[in-house]
């Protein structure tokens, strides 16, 4: 995981004893690409934060929260000089982030968003010379301003978002100022749908008040955050009671966003030849110029004239992935792909002014998550199950597989009794987790373990449930809510370790529990290092939010460092990865047969 967590270190600050019920400061990370903090705490915080020069740092104080480890400092290139942490008394945790002799930050552009009262960001500006800002000496300060997800003022263009209303057909996400600019998905599983604004701002108020859905149309619960993102995104997330509900997203002409179940059936997905689509042009809409696969078949990309709105999900019934253009036309040659393509797709002009298009996967393709290069392009990503097309970047010269392969066959089998494993992919979207050697991504190798752990689980019997199938953006809360809500049986998070990019030598598996997962975290832990041949670095104790707020038995798995000379390589390779997901699912596996 991408967290620097908070390890001993040479600073004189000692740790002193909280209060009983203080917050605890879980983990802190420092992006120094995005000059981003991020804080998470075990309990609702309120920051209070300021600048002091001579010499230049931002101090950043949590009141009510204990560090409970020694404290520590995080050396940085640039001029960052350091981010250091330690309990400054005995109620409050001290971060300050040290800026190197002759630089200083513009106080105003100093941005604290709060995406939960136990989660906040800090967007810094790049350092410049001083010389132009007014000094301060301690022990005075300039204090900054510290709010929840609030809006800054808005120009007559930009998007508001207003509030959600629930209506006969759905639900309509209320917006003022400019046009909607909207990305809809929905999970594989259909129980998770995911509205993005791009460009858009809660309104004051609005973030604090989630909207009560009482379960109509299916809908258990409704979600409306503001992402840490620039631009801005506002983020509308359905839960579903069911999966058996295909929804729909489009812009309203009255203003908003209409969220509605339902959606027309696709058509059979074969061609006779190229289709040759043409519409009369209309200066109101975009036009959808060519449909084609890209990058050796690892892409399906959708071109056009201009920067337009999608929606994109699953069909349940067809098992087929729709991507829905809204103002647009259809213009252009659709070429037709053979047999060997990794998909087959067709598009329609849906209504005047929507174009649609169904994509089948073939046996053994895998869909990704839409995503948009430039203002013209769409891009499906595709991927083979097996990973052999895996995105991931590769060491050309992976070190050999230190033990055999296991397959489905070397699996045991669990009774008939109904078993339920959730498993949860870490990181996802905008959250990358931790970056690796030759930027090899957290994200991505977790999805990737976490589908073919699944898989496995699912062929020897096992109910196996994903907290996300695609590069989603998912907080905590809703991972752990989803165990509840299928009555899971295991809670099983996977994640990759990370530590400073000078400490190659650092590799080797983690195991974490909290409470009542102990005896699970041994039993995988144990399989991984049979089935891998990995270093142990020990099955450890640990207060993490996914197995603290669980209920069943939970753990927490590090399956390597990607900062690692040695783990970096294995991860990158897809063998190596199939090999670490069988011996994960040996160990669930075994363990649910002692039980």
């Amino acid at each position: 995981m991408k967290f620097q967590w908070l390890l001993p270190s040479f600073l004189s600050v000692f740790l002193l004893a909280g209060a009983a019920e203080a917050a605890r400061l879980q983990s802190w990370r420092f992006d120094a690409s995005e000059n981003r903090l991020y804080i998470t705490t075990d309990g609702g915080v309120q920051p209070k934060a300021q600048l002091i020069f001579n010499p230049t740092r931002l101090v950043i104080d949590l009141p009510g929260t204990s560090l409970g480890s020694p404290s520590t400092s995080k050396p940085l290139s640039g001029a960052i000089e350091s981010v250091r942490v330690g309990q400054f008394d005995n109620n409050t945790t001290r971060i300050v982030v040290e800026l190197r002799d002759g630089f200083t930050l513009d106080p105003q552009q100093v941005k604290f968003r709060g995406i939960s009262p136990s989660e906040w960001t800090v967007d810094l500006p790049t350092p410049v010379r001083a010389g132009t800002q007014n000094s301060v000496s301690e022990p005075g300060g300039e204090r900054l301003s510290v709010e929840s997800s609030a809006p800054t003022a808005q120009s007559a263009e930009e998007t508001v978002v207003q509030n959600v209303q629930l209506t006969a057909d759905g639900f309509l996400v209320r917006t003022a100022g400019g046009r909607p600019q909207i990305n809809f998905q929905q999970s594989r599983a259909g129980d998770i749908a995911t509205l993005d604004i791009e460009g858009a701002t809660l309104a004051p108020g609005a973030g604090g008040q989630q909207p009560q859905t009482n379960g109509k149309h299916g809908v258990d619960k409704i979600e409306v955050r503001q992402l840490p993102t620039d631009p801005p995104v506002t983020r509308v997330t359905l839960r579903m009671k069911s999966s058996n509900t295909q929804w729909r997203a489009s812009v309203s002409n009255s203003g908003g966003v209409a969220l509605s179940p339902g959606g027309a059936s696709p058509p059979i997905l074969t061609r006779s030849g190229p289709i040759a689509v043409g519409r009369p042009e209309r200066g109101t809409l975009a036009r959808v110029q060519s449909i084609d696969l890209a990058s050796n078949g690892t892409q399906l990309v959708v071109r056009t004239d201009r920067q337009v709105s999608y929606t994109s999900g699953w069909d349940q019934a067809s098992k087929a992935y729709w991507i829905r253009v809204a103002s647009s036309s259809l213009a252009g040659q659709i070429p037709q792909l053979d047999a060997n393509s990794p998909v087959s797709f067709t598009a329609s002009q849906e209504d005047a002014d929507t174009v649609v298009i169904w994509v089948q996967p073939r046996s053994g393709v895998q869909v990704g998550r839409v995503t948009r290069p430039s203002p013209q392009l769409l891009s499906l990503q595709l991927r083979s199950s097996a990973s052999a097309q895996s995105p991931l970047t590769g060491d050309p010269n992976p070190q050999p597989l230190p033990r055999r392969t296991l397959g489905a066959v070397d699996l045991p089998q669990v009774s008939n009794r109904r078993v339920v494993v959730v498993i949860d992919a870490g990181h996802g979207g905008r959250d990358p987790g931790a970056v690796g050697i030759r930027g090899i991504q957290e994200k991505e190798i977790v999805l990737d373990i976490s589908y073919q752990v699944a898989r496995l689980l699912e062929q020897q019997g096992v109910q196996a449930v994903m907290t996300r199938t695609d590069d989603s953006e998912i907080d905590l809360e809703p991972r752990v809510s989803l165990a509840a809500r299928v009555n899971a049986t295991l809670f099983v998070s996977i994640h990759a370790n990370a530590i400073n990019m000078s400490r190659p030598d650092v590799n080797g598996i983690e195991t974490y529990y909290f409470d009542n997962g102990k005896d699970l975290a041994r039993v995988i832990h144990a399989s991984i290092l049979d089935g891998t041949g990995a270093r142990d670095r020990r099955v450890r104790q640990a207060r993490f939010y996914v197995l603290r707020k669980s209920s069943m038995p939970s753990v927490l798995l590090e399956v390597g460092f990607v900062t690692g000379a040695e783990d970096a390589a294995k991860l990158s390779d897809p063998a190596y990865r199939s090999q670490m997901a069988a011996s994960i699912a040996r160990g669930i596996l075994v363990y649910l047969q002692q039980r």
